[in-house]
């Protein structure tokens, strides 16, 4: 499948605050260690990030509380000014965009929901999902309209003159929600939306989430400490430490392949079940072999195993296109469910 095209990315992007953070980069050549902002009295909450975020993707930047994960995107929108790099939005510099231009891509182009709704209480449903229309200039009934499309689509339906009062944290969510999608953005920033909210009213709002995303293909920053949320969600994840972004990769090339002892802490206690998929677990495809059916080779264990493991037979695992890749046996889940995860690599799961 061909990769698909860069829609944001950042290049050397640097947040320093305190005292001619500017000079202390430069006498640094552009790089200076963390002792040495320390000496300068400079706090680098973003350090030298270097990203690529492809269209349609789910971007998850996570990192304990102060890691620079917030700051991040909101140089990344430029809501805060990097101190160094550059912001490339469809390959152009957000850097050295007017005041002006960056209004109009926020205004049409970039859709935001932070964690704490921010609903204007005294306006209904329609009329806060409408709101940034009418800032666009938008007429009445067309903005209504497309108010009235994403309130369907969020579920809501039916309480559009319902007051922010009136309604669940889960359902003030989904008006953020729509309210973000109104304006048709090409890139949804969403700085750790769900979790104020309680953990039922939180996996149902994963779940809406994603049926979201697979109605609307929109290119996702979505913002989390919680590690259980992010392997839901993403496509691909970045863990930052101390403003530094320490991996990139997908849940799975996370957790069997961490690059730093930090990353490994910070994903020791994860469900392998929840982040291994098929691909992981597979032995080689054996045309003569009985199968017991077909399996996508991107599902995770824990999606299939009680079919595996009940199974008499391995099943074929195979590619987008169904293309047989290999097989998968109940021994190479049941080692996966019982922890064994040094005994599953790809391939290893014979037996």
């Amino acid at each position: 499948m061909p990769e698909r095209p860069v829609k944001l990315a950042c290049e050397g992007v640097w947040k320093l605050f305190g005292n001619a953070p500017g000079a202390v980069l430069r006498a640094h050549d552009g790089h200076p260690s963390g002792d040495d902002l320390k000496r300068a009295g400079i706090i680098g909450a973003v350090r030298d990030v270097n990203l690529q975020i492809r269209a349609g993707e789910i971007f998850i930047i996570m990192g304990l509380s102060g890691s620079g994960k917030s700051t991040l995107v909101r140089c990344l929108s430029r809501l805060v000014e990097p101190t160094a790099g550059r912001v490339l939005f469809d390959g152009n510099d957000l850097l050295a965009a007017s005041e002006r231009e960056m209004i109009e891509l926020r205004r049409h182009k970039m859709g935001m929901v932070f964690q704490h709704f921010a609903l204007l209480p005294h306006l209904n449903v329609l009329r806060n999902v409408a709101f940034p229309l009418e800032v666009q200039g938008v007429g009445r009934a067309e903005r209504d309209e497309r108010a009235l499309k994403v309130i369907e689509l969020v579920g809501l339906k039916g309480r559009e003159s319902y007051y922010p009062r009136e309604l669940s944290g889960g359902q003030q969510q989904r008006v953020g929600i729509a309210r973000s999608l109104a304006v048709e953005p090409e890139i949804w920033f969403l700085d750790e939306p769900f979790s104020a909210l309680d953990p039922l009213i939180r996996r149902e709002m994963q779940d809406e989430f994603l049926r979201l995303q697979s109605v609307l293909h929109k290119t996702i920053v979505f913002i989390t400490h919680d590690f259980d949320e992010a392997i839901r969600l993403a496509d691909r994840i970045a863990i930052m430490k101390d403003g530094a972004v320490i991996q990139v990769g997908t849940p799975e090339e996370l957790v069997t392949s961490p690059a730093t002892d930090y990353v490994a802490e910070f994903t020791r206690d994860v469900s392998r079940a929840k982040v291994l998929t098929l691909r992981a677990i597979m032995q080689p495809f054996d045309a003569a072999a009985a199968v017991a059916g077909r399996l996508p080779a991107g599902a995770r264990v824990q999606q299939v195993a009680q079919q595996v493991v009940e199974g008499t037979q391995p099943f074929a695992v195979e590619d987008e296109s169904g293309q047989p890749l290999g097989l998968v046996t109940r021994a190479a889940v049941l080692r996966v469910l019982v922890g064994d995860t040094a005994a599953v690599p790809a391939g290893a799961g014979k037996g």
